[in-house]
């Protein structure tokens, strides 16, 4: 028997997956309303899909998991598979497919979501892979919270006014610990085989061995990195790998995307809204090329997955790898700017309650960050429940970022969570830390 309240008590299970679908759809509501048919409609951008190819794909994911392969059901609406299959259609072909109008999209994925929670509500959290302390409703909830980010980097891509409002974080005064901290060489444990709704990509655990090294406290911040566009840093080649250079080139990129400078300043477009680039935030929406130059600028290194995993959950006292910097206990909005509720990072330095051990400083939530390792498998990688999740990103294409930002629930992102993109992607919500060896 399972004591009641437990994390593996069947009513506990089943309320934490039902406020997870239902955060994740509220969400999808939000962004999804504020807009009129035609922006619904319309590609904002040929590096995304439709806001209603979206909608309408998160019901489709919905139906093939928890209708289909948890509760056996037979297909809803089978000729539509094809239409929101992620990998048959690349986004800049969905426009042209013949995808469900807004309102019958909404009717779909509310109707999936009808049927879907009756299963919840009968499902033993039990005997197969799939139902195992509910995994496949939480990884419904992750995916649709993923798409809810996807959704809102359109957003941000969208011209026009604006058309969602969020309260700023709290405002900090300038952070002034140290710039950064020494991370103890050793062995931790890296990945995890106990966290229940952990993707494939995050598992096993195993163990690393990190040589000592310093790392930034902070993301990097406008600031500094506007130091570095005043210092000549996109105009010189020593700073760039051969790649980023003739990219950077080829495209004309002098600045962060979103960035313009005017009258002597530097203003930035976010959501519809044109302001002066605030200093002391994080950097934002620059590619692995722009963060690895200037880590090289500043005489220093973009860290590796591992050692940004070990900052973020090795205790040194313990020995322990916690979930997150803080601990094992979710995040609350005390620890981390997570989940839409604001749409800019915090300041540098903000959320201390939400520091590691060591004194590092907003590890989770404000931006992805980017790391200098390749996506590779963790060795005794197994992929589930589809290799098309994982396995096919794996190689040396595609670089890992850490961490979150503040686009991400917290269902969707955990001191294992690991993301990838492209070296070239600035549409995402992507910043960095750098760090630098240290002593043995």
């Amino acid at each position: 028997m399972t004591d009641p309240g437990s994390p593996t008590d069947p009513d506990t299970l089943r309320a934490r997956a039902l406020d997870a679908l239902t955060t994740a759809r509220e969400r999808t509501a939000l962004l999804t309303t504020c807009v009129d048919e035609p922006d619904l409609t319309a590609q904002h951008s040929p590096l995304m899909s439709p806001l209603v190819w979206d909608l309408a794909h998160i019901g489709n994911q919905e139906e093939l998991w928890l209708l289909r392969a948890v509760a056996g059901r037979d297909a809803m609406r089978p000729e539509i598979d094809g239409l929101y299959d992620a990998f048959e259609h690349p986004r800049a072909e969905r426009p042209s497919l013949p995808l469900l109008p807004p309102d019958e999209a909404r009717r779909y994925a509310s109707e999936v979501r009808g049927r879907a929670l009756d299963v919840l509500e009968s499902t033993a959290f039990r005997g197969t892979p799939l139902t195992e302390a509910g995994f496949a409703f939480g990884m419904i909830a992750q995916h649709e919270q993923q798409h809810d980010e996807t959704m809102l980097i359109t957003h941000q891509l969208r011209k026009g006014p604006a058309a969602l409002t969020a309260p700023d974080p709290a405002p900090a005064p300038p952070f002034t610990g140290p710039a950064e901290v020494l991370v103890p060489g050793g062995p931790f444990t890296m990945g995890t085989s106990a966290e229940p709704w952990a993707l494939d990509n995050e598992r096993p655990a195993h163990e690393r061995l990190v040589p000592s090294f310093y790392l930034d406290t902070t993301p990097v911040t406008n600031a500094a990195y506007q130091a570095f566009i005043e210092d000549g840093g996109y105009g010189d080649e020593r700073w760039w790998t051969a790649e980023g250079w003739d990219h950077i080139r080829s495209h004309s990129i002098e600045a962060p995307l979103y960035w313009r400078r005017e009258q002597g300043q530097w203003l930035r477009r976010r959501f519809g809204v044109t302001e002066p680039v605030p200093p002391n935030e994080p950097v934002l929406h620059v590619c692995w090329y722009e963060a690895d130059a200037y880590a090289r600028w500043a005489g220093r290194r973009l860290p590796t997955e591992a050692e940004w995993e070990k900052a973020a959950r090795h205790d040194p006292v313990t020995g322990r790898s916690t979930r997150y910097p803080w601990g094992d206990a979710d995040p609350t909005p005390e620890h981390a700017n997570l989940g839409q509720r604001h749409l800019r990072p915090a300041p540098a330095g903000s959320y201390p309650a939400g520091a590691s051990p060591l004194g590092v400083r907003q590890l989770i939530g404000d931006v992805w960050e980017w790391t200098s390792s390749d996506l590779e498998p963790y060795p005794g990688f197994t992929a589930f429940p589809y290799k098309e999740y994982s396995e096919v990103f794996f190689g040396p294409e595609h670089k890992v970022l850490r961490g979150g930002s503040f686009a991400v629930d917290p269902v969707a992102c955990r001191g294992t969570f690991r993301n990838w993109d492209y070296p070239i992607r600035r549409q995402i919500f992507s910043g960095f830390r750098t760090a630098r060896s240290g002593a043995s």
